[in-house]
């Protein structure tokens, strides 16, 4: 082995240790490359093949001839006197190269198959478009869909992240990550939540306000082992964790059932419900709970519910259409199904008709209802009264009226 081939040789194994790439895959493109070279020359056989000895550096090449069938029939030594200038000028160019590509290739493996994974990076730049995150040895793109609305990421913060996507690209992997995906909850209690790892806990469904709040239903695969004790931790320690790299969004465990019921009422707890209704064609629930409840729970008190049902927007043919102009340009109210047209006068009437409380059927019900109590009750343009507000008012003057009979 010559000096040269063996300084050329020890500085390509130099190259491949610190790029974390085999010789053979160096040495390859490089007799690829020296290939086309060797063609450019006027004399250059039509095929040709270039070999690089691994053990002493020695380049040759070899002509060939083939038939019909593309078999080899001739091979001859072809190697130029000149061949290794030319082989040191190609060298450089084409093992840089084919770094890049196998660097590019490597961080794309390394990626493509963690769509679903939760990945820490370092804040890198930011704009009003998107937010870039340093993995170390690519870097990932936060689009502002993905980012959490009220959520301001400094320059050199760590931040972790949700790989939605990994894409491939000519200038190497373009990772795409999210900070409002549902999974980036179940990854972080996973790194939390030894239970989970091992597939003791489940986490069977989750629901997610990005920035706001996230519920998740949790179940146990051992009958000794409490799921929501287990995410929560001892004195909150676990979830807390969970909430802090969320930056304080409020996280809640509830316990997950097969019954939905059952899971939605887990679901708004501390909330007490009172009914659920279930539509299996739109696989949508009705919740109804208590007044006083409605802060706790999301959904509709009894008496919403109460006043749509007994306003008539559910079932009434005039609750749905528009306003429009009749001949004599006075505006009426057109039903969306049809029928008969109404003035705003005759509509203002069907509705106060419509918004009977429920239980009774109008004011002849009684039989001895007053006026000035059918009054009393109606809220005015301009009255701020609560409902209670007003039922009180009408039990004042009631209890006045007889008093003074008595009297």
């Amino acid at each position: 082995m010559s000096k040269t081939n063996f300084e050329f040789l020890d500085a390509l194994g130099q190259i491949a240790r610190d790029k974390g790439i085999s010789v053979e895959t160096l040495l390859d493109a490089l007799a690829n490359a020296l290939v086309a070279a060797y063609k450019r020359r006027p004399d250059a056989a039509e095929e040709a093949v270039v070999t690089i000895d691994p053990d002493s550096g020695e380049i040759r090449v070899y002509g060939q001839e083939l038939n019909e069938e593309g078999e080899v029939i001739r091979e001859w030594d072809d190697t130029p006197d000149d061949f290794g200038r030319i082989a040191a000028q190609t060298a450089k160019q084409v093992i840089l190269q084919r770094i890049r590509e196998v660097e590019r290739d490597m961080k794309y493996e390394e990626y493509a198959g963690r769509e679903g994974d939760i990945v820490t990076g370092i804040v890198q730049q930011t704009d009003n478009r998107y937010t870039l995150l340093d993995l170390g040895k690519v870097e990932a793109l936060l689009p502002q869909a993905e980012q959490v609305s009220y959520e301001r990421y400094e320059h050199g913060a760590r931040l972790k992240a949700y790989i939605v996507e990994v894409r491939k690209t000519t200038k190497g992997p373009q990772i795409v990550v999210s900070r409002t995906h549902p999974g980036l909850i179940k990854r972080l209690f996973e790194l939390e939540v030894p239970e989970i790892g091992s597939g003791v806990v489940e986490i069977k469904a989750a629901a997610r306000e990005p920035g706001h709040r996230t519920k998740i239903a949790v179940w146990s695969n051992d009958p000794n082992v409490d799921p929501v004790g287990a995410c929560v931790g001892a004195r909150g320690s676990r979830v807390r964790m969970v909430t802090n790299e969320l930056r304080g969004e409020r996280v809640d465990v509830v316990p997950f059932s097969d019954d939905p019921v059952e899971l939605i009422q887990n679901a708004l707890a501390p909330a007490r419900v009172r009914e659920v209704r279930l539509d299996e064609e739109t696989g949508t629930a009705t919740v109804i709970v208590s007044d006083f409840q409605l802060s706790l729970a999301i959904g509709k008190s009894e008496t919403q519910l109460a006043e749509e049902e007994a306003g008539g927007y559910g079932e009434q043919d005039w609750a749905e259409g528009e306003w429009v102009e009749d001949e004599s340009g006075d505006l009426v109210w057109k039903p969306a199904e049809g029928g008969e047209a109404m003035s705003a006068e005759e509509w203002s009437h069907q509705a106060e008709d419509a918004a009977v409380a429920p239980g009774t059927d109008g004011p002849e019900a009684d039989g001895a209802a007053e006026p000035e109590r059918a009054d009393a009750a109606a809220p005015q343009p301009n009255d701020a009264t609560e409902p209670d507000a007003q039922v009180d008012t009408v039990t004042e003057q009631q209890a006045a009226a007889t008093e003074e009979a008595e009297a």
